[in-house]
């Protein structure tokens, strides 16, 4: 069996599952049996992708979809190299452990609920799934657009509050404002080259027959998906509010899968960004401002979830700018070990929120010996996170930094050396007040059970295992100048020295610090969000809302307005009718006989 068979089995897998769940309500209403269905269907995606991954094939099916003379304008069908295989696996695998954590982690939960949750696990996954495998930017763009639907649809999934009601919105409509520039993008470009395809595309590109008028731009608008889809500045706005979803609903699609679907868009379309130096540039900056952002945001945020998001947009940077250096294999390496260890810490945190009842930090407290297992693994992925050798995350954001230093990108290199001292910082921020803190005597918490307790075992050793294989193979000694592996392992050292001494020794007091000029003045503004939101909320006000006015006056006085005035217009004409209406026969036969006589006038001076 080839490739791309074996990929389609990937694929069709969950779409069986979602469609069994959306036609089957009795099914669906059953809750965990729904779940279970789920749960094999992407067990069984997982070892075909696993097939895929080690046999090394690569292949392209294609099949036309609409047609046209000379050939057809566009094709569906898989493209299967190193950048999909790696995706199948990474998607298929956070799938499967997150859809067994849920079983356990949503059991409070109605059984109808329930089976609408997985009914949208497993639309998600082959909507994710199809994305990477897209031969084309057409059939790209619908499996994007049907996993910015599975996100709208998992964040608001406790619909009844409105807080997750409201984040469900915001997130669907700030990623479609990306969205437009991706779709208006990929139209210019077929309408400039006459192809979606990604082989016709990349061969005009290397043989330099690519049609260099509006590229430059066509780039940009394509590019735009990304900053929505990746929450890159200034679209970075909805990731935060989307953790009102379920905590295995972050830790799936806005940690690990969906929020990377812009990185991998940039990293598959790289040899035609290659043409647009000056895009590749913009992209560079972008990522790594957006690192630095939301890290001094996660400084100084309470909530466990959203310094998860933070770091995850912070993240996102540091992939996007490796991608924008030109290191687009650095930035996707680092897509795939951040994949694992952030999915590790958005399930520990879940543990914690369902053993506690809470996400605020400052309400948790030496939850180390309570919650053991959820300490240790959270501690793991921290250590993954913040770079720590010979943990996963320390090889790949080394070839982040090297990619992005070799790239000669000076600025966008200090703002994520920076952002590695930050990300120490609050990361271990989080684990001196959550879990080595002072205990709270009303709080009885209890360690994770099996189900949930399982997957993260399992996320916790992959991200060990990663790391100890690169170990092995000596494939950190290749990396960037000698000194920068020091410097990384430095710079994550001090934050955690810093953390300790704040948060752990007592011997610096974070009120104090934060007072500090110009300290006391990016306090504010990072708890403000650096007043994003409300510039966002004010144009919401002013634009949309005043435009809705605007047409709501057009259409209740104008429009409305002139509706009323022909039907009262009508009503007295019908009355003046009415009035000829005498009832007496030998009027109207008066009428009859002058009605044909002007119609015999009327004919005898047309005739002449």
């Amino acid at each position: 069996m080839s490739a791309t068979d074996h990929a389609l089995h990937v694929l069709a897998l969950p779409f069986a599952a979602f469609v069994i769940l959306a036609v089957l309500p009795w099914l669906r209403r059953k809750g965990r049996a729904a779940g279970w269905l789920s749960i094999i269907a992407v067990a069984v995606a997982l070892y075909r992708a696993l097939t895929v991954w080690a046999g090394g094939g690569r292949g392209e099916a294609t099949w036309a979809w609409i047609p046209a003379d000379g050939g057809p304008i566009a094709t569906v069908g898989v493209l299967v190299d190193e950048l999909s295989a790696a995706m199948l696996v990474l998607v298929t695998l956070v799938s499967l452990l997150v859809q067994i954590y849920s079983l356990s982690y949503l059991d409070r939960e109605t059984p109808p609920a329930l089976g609408r949750y997985y009914t949208y696990q497993s639309l998600f996954a082959f909507s994710m799934l199809g994305l990477v495998l897209s031969p084309s930017f057409l059939q790209m763009f619908i499996f994007w657009e049907l996993v910015g639907l599975c996100s709208y649809l998992l964040i608001g999934y406790w619909y009844d509050r409105p807080s997750a009601a409201r984040a469900a919105v915001k997130a669907f409509w700030i990623t479609k404002l990306g969205d437009l520039g991706f779709v208006v993008g990929i139209v210019m470009l077929w309408a400039s080259t006459g192809t979606f395809e990604f082989g016709a595309l990349f061969r005009m590109a290397a043989e330099r027959t690519l049609p260099a008028a509006g590229l430059g731009l066509i780039m940009v608008l394509i590019y735009l998906g990304a900053v929505g889809k990746s929450a890159q500045f200034p679209l970075h706005v909805w990731l935060p509010d989307a953790m009102e979803g379920p905590t295995p609903v972050s830790a799936l699609i806005h940690a690990a899968t969906m929020v990377t679907a812009g990185v991998f868009m940039v990293t598959r379309a790289m040899p035609l960004f290659r043409l647009v130096p000056d895009v590749l540039a913009l992209i560079g900056w972008v990522g790594a401002f957006t690192a630095l952002l939301a890290a001094t945001m996660a400084c100084v945020e309470g909530d466990i979830k959203r310094v998860l998001a933070y770091s995850t947009v912070s993240q996102l940077g540091y992939m996007m700018a490796a991608a924008g250096a030109g290191a687009a294999d650095a930035g996707f390496f680092h897509l795939l070990t951040h994949g694992v260890f952030k999915a590790l810490l958005f399930l520990a945190a879940g543990a914690v929120i369902h053993a506690v009842g809470t996400n605020d930090i400052f309400r948790m407290g030496g939850l180390f010996r309570a919650l053991p297992q959820a300490g240790v693994v959270f501690i793991v992925g921290t250590l993954a996170l913040t770079g720590v050798p010979p943990l996963a995350g320390f090889f790949s954001k080394e070839a982040v930094l090297a990619g992005v230093w070799e790239g000669r990108m000076t600025g966008p290199f200090l703002m994520l050396a920076l952002t590695a001292f930050l990300t120490a910082f609050y990361m271990f921020r989080v684990i001196f007040i959550a879990f080595f803190g002072r205990a709270h005597a009303e709080s009885h918490p209890h360690d994770a059970p099996p189900l949930m307790a399982g997957p993260l075992w399992v996320l916790a050793g992959l991200t060990v295992a990663i790391g100890l294989r690169f170990v092995v193979a000596g494939a950190g000694e290749h990396h960037g100048p000698g000194w920068l592996a020091p410097l990384s392992i430095g710079l994550a050292l001090a934050g955690f020295l810093l953390a300790t001494a704040m948060y752990q020794r007592r011997l610096l007091e974070p009120a104090r610090l934060a007072a500090v000029f110009p300290l006391n003045v990016l306090d504010v503004m990072a708890r403000h969000r650096y007043g994003l939101d409300a510039l966002y909320a004010g144009l919401y006000r002013a634009l949309i809302l005043g435009f809705s006015r605007l047409i709501g006056w057009i259409d209740r006085y104008l429009v409305d307005g002139l509706v009323n005035f022909g039907s009262a217009w009508t009503l007295r004409a019908g009355d003046l009718l009415r009035r000829i209406q005498s009832g007496r026969a030998q009027d109207y036969v008066y009428g009859v006989a002058f009605g044909v006589l002007l119609l015999f006038v009327w004919a005898q001076w047309v005739r002449r």
